[in-house]
């Protein structure tokens, strides 16, 4: 494919590193990712992917914009209040960028859901805000063969880590089971700082486009931590794939997606 005079000047920031370059950005270009959760973290995420002209992105929410969000969710406005937070996003995007073809999905992502959304996409980001739908994510991506950035925020503190398949541990090496109901508070009932998601969902969609691309080096086999209240990032060797592990283990035991039953706008950490 030959640049328009108006994709060389969009992306010239671009095509000037040397690591990402015409062929670089045609990489982008060709690419998709399908982002789950359209909230504090999907946000930013979809403006960043957007903007940078990752060619085909998906967005999953079945909720609609509501007072609230704004305080985080800036991919929303004011005057998107009561309008499905997929639409919303979709205006912003395609807003930033004519180029991408954003696919919406106004649906609740489930084990009969999650399968059919994304065996077309090349990466998937885990924007959600609860533990039912994250080791949900986990699972079908595993059995799928998908890569994914996993991502929590409350409070002051963010977390994220990246999957890739054959590459490092999943989500549930690390974490195993969703905690019981109520030993996690919930952001309702303990708070995030709404800037949080625009720091964590930024660094997701800069695994993306690094996985795209092919540079750099992933949180693959990392989790990488942030505390904004004394300004420390720190990046946490996980253990190696574990072999135990019932979804992606030598011998896995959950060979089947499973729902899990908890209350929304969970944390992650």
């Amino acid at each position: 494919m030959a640049f328009t005079n108006e994709q060389l000047e969009r992306y010239s920031r671009h095509i000037i590193l040397k690591e990402v370059g015409a062929k670089g950005q045609k990489k982008l270009l060709n690419s998709s990712v399908l982002i789950i959760g359209a909230g504090g973290l999907g946000s930013p995420a979809a403006l960043y992917l957007a903007a940078a002209g990752v060619g085909t992105i998906g967005i999953a929410d079945a909720d609609e914009v509501d007072l609230s969000n704004l305080q985080r969710q800036i991919i929303h406005a004011t005057k998107d209040m009561g309008k499905p937070k997929v639409l919303s996003a979709k205006e912003s995007m395609e807003a930033i960028n004519p180029d991408v073809t954003v696919k919406t999905y106004q649906t609740f992502v489930d084990s009969e859901t999650i399968m059919d959304l994304i065996k077309d996409y090349d990466f998937i980001i885990d924007g959600t805000d609860n533990f039912p739908a994250k080791f949900l994510i986990n699972d079908a991506c595993v059995m799928a063969k998908k890569p994914f950035s996993h991502a929590g925020i409350l409070r002051f503190q963010g977390q994220l880590m990246t999957y890739v398949p054959g590459e490092g541990p999943c989500y549930r090496c690390v974490f195993k089971d969703p905690p019981p109901k109520d030993a996690v508070p919930t952001c309702k009932q303990a708070g995030v700082i709404g800037a949080m998601g625009g720091v964590i969902g930024s660094l997701q969609a800069m695994e993306a486009i690094k996985y795209i691309l092919g540079v750099g080096d992933l949180l693959t086999g990392y989790l990488l931590t942030y505390d904004a209240l004394t300004m420390e990032f720190r990046k946490i060797k996980l253990p190696q794939h574990v072999k135990s592990c019932p979804v992606c283990g030598e011998h896995p035991t959950i060979t089947e997606l499973i729902d899990y039953g908890q209350a929304e706008c969970d944390g992650a950490l």
